[in-house]
């Protein structure tokens, strides 16, 4: 049987798309690598801005004023955070909440294994819907968002990642910390109340940056 020449031109391209339209779903399947070079249990740190950012800011001279954990949740990357009740974002939108900008953090060496995030997930259910603690207590009745981050490796992993230190070392002399101060705590803030902040786990030394973007 003659093939015509037309099928003969374009044979060719059509075997391209073929090709092309059989790799595109592997690309994108469940199980290649995702998009991002975090792994789950990571440490995801940004600056998110407004009045009480802006006081941490000032308060631990760093600019990183709020952190979470990355986890996967039916293939799509989330972050567990404290911000509000402690929930679950999706990863760009977490993103986005801090201009677009965030460092991953993880503990030197290899990822996580299996079973350590399983410990963390597990750790993490009691914390899941707790209300914002604004005045950083260190209790379990609410949780800001290093408090959660530092109790989980904590009590999932029995890792310290740094020690808490009091209020009272923090640099507290600046008019807007102080204003914040004086409308959480009135007259009697809790100077010797332990504290994590998100800029204490970032320079914790067990952590190593994998990405930033």
């Amino acid at each position: 049987m003659r093939i015509r020449p037309a099928f003969l031109l374009f044979a060719p391209f059509a075997l391209l798309a073929l090709g092309a339209a059989v790799a595109v779903p592997a690309l994108h399947s469940k199980k290649s690598a995702p998009a991002t070079l975090i792994h789950e249990g990571d440490l995801l740190f940004q600056h998110i801005g407004g009045a009480q950012g802006e006081a941490l800011r000032l308060a631990t001279r760093s600019p990183w004023t709020h952190v979470g954990m990355a986890f996967q949740e039916g293939g799509a990357w989330m972050v567990l955070e404290a911000v509000g009740p402690v929930k679950r974002t999706p990863l760009k939108e977490w993103i986005e909440q801090g201009a677009g900008h965030y460092v991953a953090k993880r503990l030197r060496g290899e990822p996580l294994s299996e079973e350590a995030v399983a410990r963390l997930r597990a750790a993490a259910r009691p914390y899941m819907g707790k209300a914002y603690d604004w005045k950083f207590l260190w209790n379990d009745e609410q949780v800001y968002c290093s408090e959660l981050v530092w109790k989980l490796y904590a009590e999932g992993l029995g890792i310290r990642l740094c020690e808490p230190k009091p209020l009272k070392e923090y640099d507290l002399g600046s008019a807007l910390v102080q204003r914040t101060m004086q409308e959480r705590y009135g007259n009697a803030p809790p100077l010797d109340e332990p504290m994590v902040a998100p800029s204490t786990l970032f320079e914790c030394g067990l952590l190593e940056v994998v990405e930033e973007r």
